[in-house]
């Protein structure tokens, strides 16, 4: 039978219960287990596809198209097993399921409630993910204890040992201990009052993780471990990381957290096999180079917005053994300083996506700047659009180019509403999204990256790329260097004569991982790093080979 950990969180939200799950999960496996990861919502959002970046932060967006939290990146990036819509449930989800069941008579007539039917239909979400082939499902649970929308989520976790034996169930608290510099102490009160309200509903955790700011040291974990009713052996620090979150594994390993858990939950495993984790962590630590990306975007102020960006810029640079300083920079902000001053001194400029019209001019500055500077650019979705509305209006001299996003009246729509967009009345779950094959075209900088012909990469947008001006761009220099396969949508684009300018309607950073940094992100990186070598006086014997992803 799979075994099941549950991974609750208290006192505070953005603890990284995600990033812990992730961890664990990456432990898990290294030992020779299959693991599958779920993340429950307790918002009453069906997804977060319509949810603002500044309330939610990034969408993240898998495979099949499923618009999920974005903790679900942290999942792919740390571990291997497979995500799909039943990898994220939000009480939206699991209430208009109920409904549904309700309106087609499925109850028989029987009053619908919130115990048992709503936490039957949780169960039933967790439960799915434990196939024969797997060995432990990780359900991360958002929000924090005491939340009243969590609890119904609570109470179906509270139930499931009852279901399948406490012998195969866990629960995993993590909580902070914060730290008061007036009294020069760690605090432990918040932690026992969060295990208190779980304990109240049933809940008795098996282990718990505390984040701290710095060591806290035995004298509080075993403080906590008496007051919590927990072993002093599972009372596991997690303290800040210097260099990156990458290293959070490693501190799990040193408090031994993984035999822990393989012994409560008498798993049978192989040996830990992290070599190459740490080595990986190593170059992390240890970077030979330095350059400075700029990332001119809608959202800079909410560092989650764009969080698998700077995780993808991060992977490139751990690739080239090479530190990325990331310069967050406002677009509306470039528009009213110029980019001569806020883009001074950058060896790269990347434009993410994003929706609306607000920022939309700053970004065209910004590709303008780096294309006649031949600084190296990277467009993703809506910096795609922005390239080929900057190059329509200062190559083409199509001075009105626009998307029909941002003007109706524009006499010249270089970008355009899909054609399967033209009927969509509901915003939730309607775009194009999800993995899409892409032909590249044979010579292009991008085919050179990928190493291959044909690519599968995640979408999430409604307008494109207007095939009616493609001719006028080719012939102008901007190659197409992507299509989907029957040609009719154009995905890449791309200056050859330019040291890097590539752009492309898709997210790639939804497919980057530590150990396997995306062939753009690479690439993007190599040029900004050959820029700054010259820049700095070094030379290109240094430079960094781009190898197929694998």
């Amino acid at each position: 039978m799979s075994r099941h950990i549950f991974v609750t969180g208290g006192v505070v939200s953005s603890l990284g219960k995600g990033l812990t799950s992730a961890s664990i999960g990456m432990l898990l496996e290294r030992r020779g287990l299959k693991v599958r990861m779920q993340k429950l919502d307790p918002y009453l959002n069906v997804d977060p596809g319509t949810m603002s970046p500044y309330q939610h932060g990034e969408v993240y967006v898998l495979d099949d198209g499923s618009e999920t939290d974005l903790d679900l990146g942290h999942y792919e990036r740390f571990t291997s097993g497979i995500l799909n819509r039943d990898s994220n449930y939000t009480t939206g989800q699991i209430y208009l399921s109920v409904i549904e069941k309700e309106r087609r008579g499925e109850y028989l007539g029987r009053t619908v409630q919130v115990v048992p039917h709503i936490t039957d239909e949780i169960k039933a979400s967790i439960l799915a993910l434990a196939t024969p082939d797997v060995d432990v499902v990780i359900t991360e649970l958002g929000g924090t204890v005491g939340d009243i929308e969590g609890l119904p989520f609570l109470e179906a976790i509270r139930q499931i040992p009852l279901d399948i034996g406490k012998e195969n169930v866990m629960f995993i608290h993590l909580t902070l201990v914060p730290y008061l510099k007036a009294a020069r102490e760690a605090k432990t009160k918040p932690t026992q009052h969060s295990v208190q309200q779980l304990r109240e509903i049933g809940i008795q955790p098996d282990i718990l993780i505390v984040r701290t700011e710095r060591p806290i040291g035995r004298e509080h974990t075993d403080k906590i471990a008496l007051f919590c009713n927990v072993e002093k052996k599972a009372v596991i620090e997690e303290v800040d990381k210097e260099f990156s979150i990458y290293e959070v594994p490693i501190g799990l390993i040193e408090h031994g957290l993984d035999e822990l858990i393989c012994q409560k939950l008498h798993l049978s495993t192989g040996p830990l096999k992290m070599d190459d984790y740490r080595a990986l962590v190593h170059r992390i630590r240890n970077p030979r180079n330095e350059v400075t990306i700029a990332v001119v975007g809608k959202y800079i102020e909410h560092r989650d917005a764009y969080k698998s960006i700077y995780e993808s810029i991060d992977h490139a640079g751990f690739h080239h053994s090479t530190q990325v300083i990331v310069k967050r920079i406002e677009a509306e902000e470039l528009e009213r300083q110029g980019p001569e001053i806020m883009l001074k001194g950058v060896d790269g400029i990347l434009v993410p996506g994003g929706f609306g019209m607000r920022g939309i001019e700053g970004k065209i500055q910004a590709i303008q700047f780096a294309r006649e500077c031949e600084i190296p650019f990277f467009g993703i979705c809506l910096g795609m659009q922005c390239a080929v509305i900057e190059f329509a209006r200062n190559v083409l001299g199509l001075a009105d180019a626009n998307s029909s996003e941002f003007s109706s009246e524009t006499q010249h729509p270089v970008i355009c509403l899909l054609e399967a967009q033209k009927g969509v009345r509901y915003k939730g779950g309607t775009m194009r999204l999800g993995a899409q094959p892409c032909v590249l075209t044979p010579g292009t900088r991008t085919a050179e990256a990928y190493g291959v012909s044909e690519i599968s990469e995640r979408h999430r947008h409604r307008y494109e790329f207007n095939p009616e001006y493609r001719r006028e761009f080719t012939e102008a220099g901007l190659q197409v260097a992507g299509t989907s396969p029957n040609g009719s949508l154009v995905e890449i684009v791309e200056l050859a004569n330019h040291p890097w300018f590539v752009a492309v309607q898709y997210h790639p950073e939804f497919k980057s991982q530590p150990h396997n940094a995306h062939p753009l992100f690479k690439g993007f990186i190599e040029a900004a790093l050959l820029r700054h070598q010259h820049r700095s006086g070094g030379t290109n014997s240094e430079r960094p080979q781009v190898r197929p992803m694998n």
